[in-house]
């Protein structure tokens, strides 16, 4: 009895170990379609509340069978369809707007600007300087602050 008692308490501690690093990271998702919706409930039969489109980045917060419970850069919630995201990480523009620079630094060249709500897909990482993709191809670096996402 002892002994099953502390193997009992043993087991438990492990799993709890276990799953903490699952719940303390944060998952993030980007739509992989054109167009979706985002509903107020995990079904089709409740109401779209937004349309998202393509690299549109998002916390998932919650899941109930094959949809997600999300959060936006703006804190608003809704669910989504698992198979309509993926794992390819953008980011958003949080502010009104961003300039896309050549180098990862504001002293060098602006190649670009991107407007708030514009998603833009994650290529590098560097010292607070996020390196991103826009629609159409164009590259460059904007501070990690101006940017919400991955």
């Amino acid at each position: 009895m002892f002994f099953a008692r502390y193997f009992l308490i043993f087991l438990l501690a492990g799993t709890l170990a276990l799953d903490l690093p699952r719940a303390s990271a944060q998952q993030m998702v980007s739509v992989s379609r054109e167009e979706v919706n985002l509903r107020s409930g995990p079904g089709t039969t409740y109401s779209a509340e937004w349309v998202l489109g393509r690299g549109f980045p998002l916390k998932v917060v919650g899941r109930r069978g094959d949809w997600l419970q999300v959060r936006d850069f703006e804190n608003d919630n809704g669910w989504i369809q698992r198979h309509l995201t993926g794992s390819t990480p953008y980011h958003i523009v949080k502010v009104k707007i961003a300039n896309m620079r050549s180098q990862p630094n504001t002293s060098s060249r602006i190649v670009g600007k991107v407007l708030y709500g514009d998603p833009v897909k994650t290529l590098e990482r560097k010292s607070g300087w996020v390196k991103v993709q826009r629609d159409g191809g164009l590259r460059g670096w904007i501070s990690r602050k101006l940017l919400w996402g991955w």
